[in-house]
């Protein structure tokens, strides 16, 4: 097999499972609809179910469900019936994976799940199916073909099972008002939950720390206080106390260039007026959005008058593990 024919064959998968998701679309309607209002009155868990490779992305389905505020278990179908299915209650939901809807493991589960009375999800690629007449709301998840050369090997069926899973737990996080705040709750580790953990009041330069100058300053004596401060950058204030500008290491370097002469510059002439800036009670994740977003490093902090209370600097986030 040559290097042309494998990246073809690559691209060939990719469209065929782009395909298979975008085809989904065209099954988003009522059924939908009502999927999203089971779940959203669930009393109890939602039960994931479904074997082999329907199994594994079930789980995953569990997983981002019970992370955006839903909570989530998966049952292995063969398991179920060998006590496991003991984890099931009235109060639950149970989203039944399967794609021809006929597997034996998951039909020997059925009849359980009828006598608990619980609402059932099917998702199958066959809405004809014992899976499909049997479930109260079923979402069809077929594909026209799947991605690899025999045509046999779930790939583009399972592509399209986990979308479907993360359009359904999108939309329940979305109805149920989900927050950042919520979100830390569950992700209280790593750059996610760190960035919520922490509020930019936490990470500020504060105090006499800050580098303040005023709007009437010379050119030559700002460069001294940001040189001191070693913060890349100065806030410009008014007579009233509020942020005018900043002046940056890049306005630096472009004022040299544009005048050859800088001994009588006035700092309003050449800072960066309107700067972006932060309140102190948002959180570290927001200050490191502006920066990457506006190509900067350091953000003033204000209060509520627009007068400056802090610094936050890129360093800073990253010695707090956020960036």
């Amino acid at each position: 097999m040559t290097l042309s024919r494998i990246i073809e064959s690559a691209k060939e998968v990719l469209d065929i499972e782009a395909k298979s998701i975008l085809r989904l679309k065209e099954n988003i309607g009522e059924e939908f609809d009502r999927a999203i209002d089971i779940l959203y009155n669930c009393k109890g868990r939602v039960i994931v179910t479904g074997m082999g490779k329907s199994g594994l992305i079930g789980k995953k389905i569990a997983a981002t469900m019970s992370s955006t505020g839903t909570p989530a278990y998966f049952l292995h179908p063969a398991e179920s019936t060998h006590g496991d299915s003991g984890v099931i209650t009235r109060n639950d939901v149970i989203i039944a994976i399967s794609n021809s809807g006929e597997t034996q493991e998951l039909m020997n589960l059925l009849p359980l799940i009828k006598r608990f009375g619980c609402p059932m999800i099917g998702m199958t690629g066959n809405v004809n199916s014992t899976l499909g007449k049997t479930s109260e709301v079923v979402l069809d998840i077929s594909v026209e073909r799947e991605a690899d050369t025999l045509g046999k090997a779930p790939t583009a069926s399972t592509t399209a099972t986990l979308a479907m899973g993360d359009a359904l737990a999108v939309c329940l996080m979305e109805k149920k008002g989900f927050t950042k705040e919520d979100f830390l709750m569950f992700h209280p580790s790593g750059k996610l939950g760190k960035g919520l953990t922490y509020k930019v009041r936490d990470l500020m330069i504060s105090g006499d720390k800050m580098p303040i100058v005023s709007e009437n300053d010379s050119f030559g004596s700002v460069i001294k206080t940001i040189s001191e401060y070693k913060l890349g950058m100065a806030m410009v204030l008014g007579s009233d106390r509020q942020l005018l500008g900043v002046l940056t290491d890049g306005d630096i370097r472009r004022t040299v260039i544009k005048y050859p002469d800088t001994s009588n510059l006035n700092i309003k002439e050449v800072m960066t007026v309107n700067p972006k800036r932060i309140t102190d009670d948002a959180y570290a994740a927001s200050a490191l959005n502006l920066m990457e977003k506006y190509s900067i490093t350091a953000l003033a902090v204000v209060d509520e008058h627009n007068s400056p209370i802090g610094v936050i600097h890129v360093h800073d986030l990253l010695r707090a593990g956020v960036a």
